[in-house]
């Protein structure tokens, strides 16, 4: 016979700090179904679910009894409540009472050197560390995550669980794969230590930025007090979370004083050149010629210094390539406009110099060089008006009669037939008439069917964005199979349709402004998940293995979202 149903939520304690574990168990004393734990929303589940039944017959009674355990970490201070567990029971639901708990702020723990728990937390630590806490704007910065395991414990299943979002930093990921654990010393004491994560980041804004923390569970395996038959001792494993903490750092303006006035937010170390493919052609030959900034800075966030040249050169739209890497000491490679030039006439063309300003945070001065003038010269072509002007200038001659100026016309002949047969009512001239005739009902059906397509106004957007999506894109088309060249041209491309569509400059392209502007133009915000989520794929794709497959994918759903995107914005 069972006793009375009991199920019921007992705590280790109602009162704890911050820095306490509290454990709940579940009990029962019938067994049951669908058991519904409450979602502890303010608390982090660091142990548990854990079972433990037990079942015995005394003088013929039967006592059961089962009971599910968790343990807690509490998120912050403050008077919480623990919410209902529910379970089924013989068809029946029963439900705990609510628990109330109340967190105070961090109490000292007695320091027991053989407790298990106080081991796990004193001897694995996770860091931050920051190359420069006050850099200039745009001015590269690295963080880097070690994770400190001292000699006496070990770690395993270790995951990431809480990446930082680096909002109002342009952030890159150094492929940190394979490093191996390196031995270095940590608040004085010699450690073991792993690098978790490498990343490069170029604030976009001045003042006080927050560098969210890392958090990552571990499970540590610690010595206890107890040993086997052998002598040996015993270990335990103890599930923890821990974090790198939240940075801050103070992000310093530009300086005003000696400010460049075509300065365009270059921070770092550069050169800069113009050259040209050839300096003497003829006129209709073409020539290439190249802007061009090397060095290492912010290279992906500022614009090359457009080139001026005379009108009476046929200039096409630049071609702008980049072959930057991305390493701890942040961007270096190089970038470049190239520019085809079509001269049409004869003569001399001077291309003249043109100036690049950059920002140097070593010696935290300004810096401009300028490119030397070249003189394209045209060899072999038409000279400039000549042409216009080789009638305008001839003198006017008298024109003289001549006696014999109609001599030449013959006043007799003879007509003979040039044909051999009549070209009328021939299947060629039935052809001829009736063509006419039957290409009227072949112009009205196109004609509407145009008339259609020109009210089809969604129509024509879709088919619109879906030309301006392939445009964009073609690059990153060509690349495919490539990893690293496609995801590079593909960032480039989403860029550049930023840069086009909302009209901003390389340096506003932050994720907020971003996601500002294509609020405002009535984006959809599912849209604008999936956009950014391709620019995440971008960054994180070059350092994990991808299939021709995922690129496949990830180019369909960069022109699906550039296509969406320019039929919702207004």
């Amino acid at each position: 016979m069972f006793a009375q149903v009991k199920f019921e939520a007992k705590v280790s304690k109602n009162r704890l700090g911050v820095n306490e574990r509290l454990r709940i168990d579940f009990e029962m004393n019938q067994d049951g179904d669908n058991f519904n734990p409450p979602d502890f929303s303010d608390f982090r589940v660091v142990g548990g679910p854990n079972q433990s039944v037990s079942n015995s017959w005394i003088n013929g009674v039967r006592s059961y009894h089962k009971t599910y355990s968790y343990f807690l970490a509490p998120k912050q201070q403050g008077n919480f409540t623990i919410s209902q567990a529910s379970i089924s029971i013989d068809g029946e639901t029963y439900k705990t009472t609510p628990i109330k708990i109340t967190v105070t702020s961090a109490i000292d723990i007695p320091k027991d050197p053989n407790d298990p728990d106080y081991l796990a937390e004193e001897t694995v630590h996770l860091v931050a560390e920051v190359s420069k806490t006050n850099p200039y704007l745009n001015e590269a910065i690295t963080v880097v995550y070690k994770l400190y395991v001292s000699p006496s414990t070990g770690v395993e299943d270790s995951r990431e669980i809480s990446s930082p979002r680096y909002n109002d930093f342009w952030s890159q990921n150094i492929d940190s794969q394979g490093q191996r654990v390196q031995v270095g010393t940590f608040n004085g004491e010699e450690y073991r230590f792993l690098v978790w994560r490498k990343t490069v980041l170029y604030p976009q804004k001045t003042g006080k930025l927050d560098i969210e923390p890392l958090s990552i569970d571990v499970t540590v395996i610690v010595p206890t007090n107890r040993r086997d038959i052998f002598g040996n001792v015993l270990t335990k494993k103890i599930k923890r979370t821990i974090t790198a903490g939240n940075k801050t750092i103070n992000v310093r303006p530009l300086p005003e004083t000696g400010k460049p006035i075509d300065f365009t937010g270059a921070v770092g170390n550069f050169d800069f050149k113009v050259s040209t493919t050839k300096t003497q052609l003829d006129a209709s030959e073409s020539l290439q010629a190249t802007v061009e900034v090397t060095g290492n800075g912010n290279l992906k966030l500022f614009n090359v210094p457009k080139l001026t040249l005379p009108s009476s050169l046929e200039v096409y739209e630049p071609e702008h390539n980049e072959n930057v890497k991305t390493d701890l000491a942040g961007m270096q490679g190089r970038i470049a406009d190239t520019y085809t030039i079509v001269p049409q006439y004869k003569g001399k063309y001077p291309i003249p110099s043109i100036s690049f300003s950059y920002f140097d945070p070593k010696t935290e001065t300004y810096k401009t060089l300028n490119s030397s003038e070249i003189v394209i010269d045209v060899l072999e072509g038409p000279a400039s008006g000549s042409v216009a002007n080789a009638n305008s200038g001839s003198i006017k001659q008298q024109v003289v009669l001549n006696k014999d100026q109609f001599a030449f016309i013959k006043t007799q002949t003879n007509f003979s037939s040039t044909t051999s047969s009549y070209f009328f009512k021939t299947p060629l001239f039935w052809s001829a008439l009736l063509l006419p005739f039957l290409a009227i009902p072949l112009a009205i059906v196109i004609r509407r069917k145009k008339a259609d397509r020109d009210a089809d106004v969604y129509g024509n957007r879709i088919r619109m964005a879906d030309k301006l999506a392939k445009k964009y894109l073609s690059n990153a088309k060509k690349a495919l199979g490539k990893k690293e060249e496609f995801y590079i041209a593909m960032e480039k491309a989403l860029h550049n349709y930023l840069k086009a569509k909302l009209h901003i400059e390389t340096s506003d392209l932050s994720k907020d402004k971003i996601t500002e502007l294509l609020l405002e133009r009535g984006v959809e915000t599912a849209t604008m998940t999936d956009f950014n989520n391709i620019m995440l794929n971008c960054d994180l794709a070059r350092y994990t293995p991808i299939t021709a497959v995922t690129m496949q994918e990830d180019y369909e759903k960069a022109a699906k979202t550039i296509s969406l995107i320019d039929k919702q914005a207004r």
